[in-house]
């Protein structure tokens, strides 16, 4: 039996098919398989996606910056002193108010409390200190709806009349004595009748101002604290 050699016509042919079977089935040049995204497209989307991350954390990291860097700190560009940490309202610290209806300090949460405490017959020195507050919460323009001033009476002792007429805005209400101490913290020489409190609107403690203080440095304070915090 011969055997027959494929002439030079079947061999051409036999690789033009083999070619062309690989053609379809790879790509060409390195282009893509048609239907996959495009080179690089991938990589693009990741970009965007964390561009859009970036954009939504943004305004979160600023207000952190803005609170805990830029925020004036005690003894150093302020003029109150920073408490920290920070104390929040005690759940259990009650007060009252002159229609004898007791409700948590906490109640007023969402609004920054400028708090003095003192008796009920108010000396000079209380009178001086609510007239501070009433005067910096003026001084605020519009931001002054931000702020509620709160006077914690440490006693039964009536309210002069002349008082509730000069101060209508003030909340004046009753509170234990010994539970207000435990949270306001004085200083080694003064005691809690002496200052002026700030409390932010999530309840937390966070100045106190000086003994005799200067109510246009309280103002200053006072200003940058509602400039910078956009809560409340």
């Amino acid at each position: 039996m011969s055997t027959h050699s494929p002439d030079s016509s079947q061999v051409s042919r036999s690789a033009t098919l083999q070619k062309g079977a690989t053609t379809r089935g790879a790509p060409q040049n390195g282009a893509p398989l048609k239907g996959a995204p495009p080179k690089g497209s991938w990589q693009r989307g990741r970009w965007m996606l964390l561009l859009i991350a970036l954009m939504c954390g943004a305004p979160i990291a600023i207000s952190y910056f803005t609170y805990y860097v830029i925020k004036p700190k005690g003894g150093t560009t302020s003029y109150g002193t920073l408490i920290e940490p920070q104390r929040t309202i005690p759940s259990a610290l009650m007060v009252t108010g002159d229609d004898g209806r007791e409700v948590p300090l906490a109640s007023l949460k969402g609004r920054w409390l400028m708090i003095s405490v003192d008796g009920g017959a108010c000396d000079e020195s209380c009178v001086k200190k609510l007239y501070f507050m009433r005067q910096v919460r003026a001084t605020q323009g519009q931001e002054r709806e931000r702020i509620i001033m709160v006077w914690l009476r440490s006693d039964d002792a009536s309210v002069p009349a002349a008082l509730k007429t000069a101060y209508p805005d003030t909340r004046m209400l009753r509170a234990d004595p010994a539970s207000v101490a435990a949270w306001l913290p004085a200083t080694d020489t003064t005691r809690d009748t002496n200052h002026i409190y700030m409390v932010d609107p999530n309840g937390n403690l966070m100045m106190r101002f000086p003994a005799q203080p200067d109510p246009s440095k309280i103002k200053q304070d006072v200003t940058k604290l509602l400039k910078w915090s956009r809560i409340g």
